[in-house]
């Protein structure tokens, strides 16, 4: 019990330090899943161009999938933590039980709508040649959907109380396993891509297995999470859809601007041009694995502080964050410049994807940049998904991505003529314009809420 309290006391106590201790695990989870993705990409590669710019058009819709997951676990997080701020351990109990069930209702839903329009989604994205491909890959994992939406949701529980150790633990299963399972399927077992598919939903399963042990087995969260918990209001359900309808429908924000981007990418140069795209994009998103973790920490610390009407502990958690996230970015962008044809390397190792190197190593060192422009936008979205504002962050998102990425990676390809660069060179201008509209909104938000804590809770203080 006393390790669970310290989880607690570190959430609601110094923001500095508990961004540090949230975000650290974080990272290593975020770093094993992009591994693991990373190997789908490297092991898919080998089958050749068509096979990986496959991986390209699914991507997309993959990214949907873990936004389900990911968008009603952060609303869950939110609210908890929200709730664990306020001192309501009962409420922030039901808090977790509503993300579970969200994730039964929502991933049933999702499933049959996106099995059933698979076909007409790929073809609507250009998929061509390489849809065969797709299909063989989509089919199985969009059919295993649950999995991924309640693997979300519970990682978000465990992260809503501080537990980081155990939320790491379980992706690494996820991870390790799959990193393992990948080559067997995919060339021993001679399944080809089917076989990445197979690999990914296997290895998630038993992440699931795990954490269910973690809740309704050992039973030792600080949550207490059985069923007799659960008593069911309407507001929690739409308190929860708040902050996770926006957050799910960001994700679907990046999935439909890589939509769009591969579009731009088939037009400029082809579907070569994708799986140029796809696997330089996985080493950005693979250095974006620290602004990420230290964002993902932003959303607990903020909801703590925000429910406990703590408007410094706010200020501090969104400042601190947004200059770490710098200093780690300023790094990890050298180092992709660098190294961008040493990396390229990762993705060229047999004869149907060697000539894709220089390619990649140049998308790559553009790329780099990337990495730059977004942690001041990122941190500011996720202190909005903190304190339960889900909408605010979705509208910096559409600005972010949606529109100006796609606007300026359009104007420098097409016409201003800077062909493949203009769109990775676009998407880069795009998202630091976009992030810096977010981090005035959030300096604003978090002025008006230190306005009115003072006016509120100070006075009250002053007459004890």
């Amino acid at each position: 019990m006393a390790k669970k309290n310290k989880n607690i006391e570190m959430i609601t106590g110094d923001p500095k330090k508990a961004i540090v201790k949230l975000a650290l695990p974080m990272m290593l989870s975020m770093l094993l899943i992009m591994l693991y993705n990373i190997a789908d990409s490297i092991w898919v590669a080998g089958l050749g161009a068509d096979a990986l710019a496959a991986i390209g058009f699914i991507t997309p819709l993959f990214m949907v999938l873990v936004g389900l997951g990911n968008g009603i676990g952060a609303g869950a997080n939110s609210l908890i933590a929200r709730y664990i701020g306020a001192k309501n351990y009962d409420q922030a109990n039901n808090a977790g039980l509503h993300g579970i069930v969200l994730s039964v209702i929502v991933s049933a839903i999702f499933t049959i709508i996106i099995e059933g329009f698979m076909v007409p989604i790929l073809q609507f994205m250009g998929a061509g040649d390489t849809i065969q491909y797709a299909m063989d890959y989509s089919y199985i994992i969009f059919g295993f959907l649950f999995i991924f939406v309640y693997s979300g949701v519970a990682s978000a529980i465990f992260r809503s109380e501080g537990d980081m150790r155990r939320a790491t633990i379980a992706i690494a299963v996820t991870a390790i396993l799959n990193i393992i399972l990948d080559p067997v399927f995919i060339y021993v077992l001679n399944f080809g891509i089917s076989g990445a598919a197979w690999a990914t939903v296997i290895s998630a399963t038993m992440s699931c297995l795990v954490m269910s042990y973690w809740i309704w087995g050992k039973k030792d969260l600080f949550l207490d999470l059985s069923p007799s918990n659960f008593h069911y209001e309407s507001s929690m359900m739409v308190d929860t859809l708040q902050v996770a309808i926006p957050s799910t429908l960001e994700n679907i924000v990046f999935s439909a601007l890589a939509i769009i981007i591969n579009s731009m990418l088939v037009l400029a140069a082809g579907t070569t041009a994708v799986a140029v795209y796809t696997a330089s994009m996985r080493i950005v998103q693979l250095s974006m694995i620290p602004l990420i973790g230290i964002g993902t920490a932003v959303l607990t610390v903020a909801g703590v502080a925000y429910g406990a009407h703590n408007h410094v502990n706010l200020k501090t958690a969104h400042s601190y964050s947004i200059k770490l996230g710098f200093a780690v970015s300023i790094l990890l962008g050298i180092i992709m410049f660098v190294f961008s044809t040493q990396i390229a390397t990762l993705f060229s190792y047999t004869e149907a994807s060697a000539a894709l190197s220089p390619q990649i190593a140049t998308a790559i060192s553009v790329l780099s940049l990337f990495v730059l422009a977004i942690p001041h936008g990122i941190m500011s979205s996720m202190m909005f998904q903190g304190v339960g504002k889900g909408i605010y962050s979705l509208l910096i998102t559409l600005l972010r991505s949606l529109i100006l990425e796609t606007v300026f990676a359009y104007l420098f390809c097409f016409i201003f003529g800077w062909g493949l660069p203009g769109i990775y060179g676009g998407v880069v201008f795009g998202c630091f314009v976009g992030g810096t509209v977010g981090y005035i909104w959030a300096k604003f938000f978090i002025k008006k809420f230190t306005e009115i804590s003072i006016r509120k809770y100070t006075p009250q203080k002053d007459s004890q």
